[in-house]
């Protein structure tokens, strides 16, 4: 069977398509970077201009295609969740999200600002995904936890319709069914073990926090049995575009960011928020630039 460009076999046709116009300017590769879960994510695939997504939906499972074309995106969805994934594109391109309301003084970050304008904060429609993730980096390396994913994703995942190649996240019962030996073998500890299935016994009210308002999804999130501050800050941040979250907690951050800002080699939780003032309203988004400049680099991860 023939493969289309981005290397998955091409298949019938799809479901439904949608094509939606981008603003100027909009960087696509920056702003769906961290969709997928590490390079290998056996349920969402990104190449330039191109994201590829399994995703289980209220109504059912959907794989999704975007293409970036000339000042469009293209999407094509697979399944009975096609059309409930399409008319949620904008959120899941960062469409709602306005970066022209940063605006530091002048100075490094104001042309860091400048320069990222493109980047757009995303709100994922399915959170629940996104938390088990962070869930999964909580005390270990991003790899370890990828690796996690990855082992559980191919060996309980199911194949979702259209183009072959991709695999479906796994849904709160797998989480629930899986035993301690389960766990243990995909390199999970009992401790994250226990928070994966408190975070999958409240799986529908997880998922409605896309709905919410930051304030109101943070205190959701913070009272699900294990997400920490760190937790909910990264999943505040990464699946619900708030432009304001802070996860604290972390281990290499707070100096990450000192380093960047101002150029101090090591900071504390406390520094870090004190740098971060000045951008109150915007201190997320402010991470993501510095991430999308490559001046920080996300690696070992929080306590909770």
């Amino acid at each position: 069977m023939p493969r289309s460009s981005d290397g998955f076999r091409r298949r019938e046709a799809p479901d439904e398509t949608r094509e939606l116009a981008l603003p100027r300017p909009y960087d696509f590769d920056a702003s769906l970077r961290f969709l997928p879960f590490g390079l290998y994510d056996p349920s969402c695939r990104r190449g330039p201009g191109t994201l590829w997504q399994a995703t289980r939906t209220p109504a059912g499972p959907t794989s999704l295609r975007i293409r970036l074309g000339e000042g469009a995106a293209r999407a094509e969805a697979w399944g009975p969740g096609a059309g409930w994934i399409l008319t949620r594109l904008e959120t899941l391109l960062g469409l709602h999200d306005d970066p022209s309301a940063f605006a530091p003084p002048p100075g490094p970050v104001a042309t860091l600002a400048r320069r990222g304008r493109g980047l757009r904060l995303l709100r994922t429609p399915r959170v629940f995904d996104v938390l088990c993730q962070f869930i999964l980096q909580q005390r270990v390396s991003f790899r370890d936890a990828a690796r996690s994913h990855r082992h559980l994703t191919r060996t309980l995942g199911e194949t979702p319709p259209g183009p072959p190649g991709l695999l479906l996240p796994l849904a709160p019962r797998h989480w629930l069914r899986l035993s301690s030996e389960d766990f243990r073998r995909a390199g999970i500890d009992g401790q994250r073990a226990g928070r994966l299935r408190a975070a999958a016994r409240v799986a529908r009210a997880v998922d409605t926090c896309a709905e919410r308002d930051p304030a109101a999804a943070r205190e959701a999130l913070g009272r699900i049995p294990g997400c920490g501050p760190w937790t909910v800050g990264m999943v505040s941040g990464f699946a619900l575009g708030d432009p304001d979250a802070v996860p604290v907690g972390d281990l290499h951050l707070p100096s990450l960011i000192a380093n960047a800002l101002v150029g101090e080699p090591r900071a504390d939780d406390a520094r870090m928020l004190e740098l971060l003032e000045p951008y109150r309203g915007h201190r997320f988004r402010l991470i993501r630039l510095l991430l999308a400049a490559d001046r920080i680099r996300l690696g070992r991860s929080g306590r909770g």
